[in-house]
């Protein structure tokens, strides 16, 4: 039980420092075709990696795929938007911010869920919402800043990452589920890597960028946003369950917004963290009933 408590935390916590090290990047002089195209690239390539070392040692044996593979590769492409979209958005507002336009997939993907499928949504999942939208006024910073301040361009980016993420996790969850958690994810992240690569040419193969400080963000990139959390996820969500990993993997707005004022020094007082809070106490909202019938210390249960 510890040690998927400690995997799901990690996992969450390495998407949280991934806007810092998108805006030291950016810092450094490289694009945003620079920034996507190797954490793709080098997160692809450490997936497969690693998945063909474990097909080596032979472990575990998984019975043979239903799923083609094509369609993961489909389904990855929604990763690599939300990194263009995403990163793109880190370009354009504080870091503080950008993790938090990105949060609202929580409340699109309720909304998907009733469009796509007609699953209406809970009295607590409508309040969790409502509770989620305010906490983002407070946390954005909105009460604080003039219209003329307000980057539309970014906000509107965020929100289409948020989209795309929605969408990724929802596939995410229904196709695949036959796949070792490695293949399925190198699948994934090299879907990824080709719509990134046909959208955002990689120069940085041949211009001579990586010889710069380029190999380092791409491989810090790659490490902490497309290796370490898929890995975290697939062994640890199944030793706690969805309620206790959802509730844990809030943890990345706190540590995004944490590490862009340690780090990047942008502003965050003490009506920004209250937003913070809100909106964790949001996420967390929904989950209550099953905290209370102990569900949440089952495997999936939920």
């Amino acid at each position: 039980m510890l040690k998927g408590i400690i995997l799901v935390l990690f996992g969450a916590c390495s998407f949280g420092i991934l806007s810092t090290f998108v805006k030291l990047a950016y810092a450094d002089g490289y694009s945003l075709s620079d920034v996507t195209g190797t954490q793709a690239f080098f997160g692809a390539i450490l997936l497969w990696l690693f998945y063909f070392i474990q097909t080596k040692t032979g472990k575990k044996v998984y019975p043979k795929s239903k799923t083609h593979w094509f369609k993961l590769l489909a389904a990855g492409t929604f990763t690599g938007l939300v990194s263009m979209f995403y990163y793109q958005c880190v370009k354009l507002v504080p870091a503080s911010l950008a993790i938090i336009l990105l949060m609202q997939f929580v409340w699109i993907s309720v909304l998907l869920e009733l469009f796509l499928y007609k699953k209406k949504p809970t009295k607590m999942q409508i309040l969790s919402i409502l509770i989620i939208l305010g906490g983002t006024v407070l946390a954005s910073g909105f009460m604080e800043t003039n219209a003329n301040q307000i980057n539309i361009e970014g906000i509107v980016y965020g929100m289409l990452a948020a989209l795309c993420y929605a969408i990724f996790l929802m596939l995410n969850g229904k196709l695949g589920n036959d796949y070792p958690p490695l293949k399925k994810s190198a699948l994934m992240i090299t879907g990824a890597c080709i719509l990134i690569f046909i959208c955002l040419p990689p120069t940085f193969l041949i211009n001579g960028a990586l010889s710069g400080s380029l190999l380092k963000w791409g491989i810090i990139l790659a490490v902490f946003g497309t290796f370490i959390p898929p890995l975290c996820f697939a062994s640890g969500i199944p030793k706690i369950g969805l309620t206790l990993s959802s509730i844990l993997s809030s943890a990345e707005l706190p540590v995004a917004v944490m590490m862009s004022s340690i780090i990047l020094h942008e502003e965050v007082n003490l009506i920004r963290w209250l937003g913070v809070v809100v909106i964790i106490s949001a996420l967390i909202l929904p989950n209550l009933e099953n905290i209370k019938k102990g569900n949440i210390f089952k495997k999936n249960k939920d």
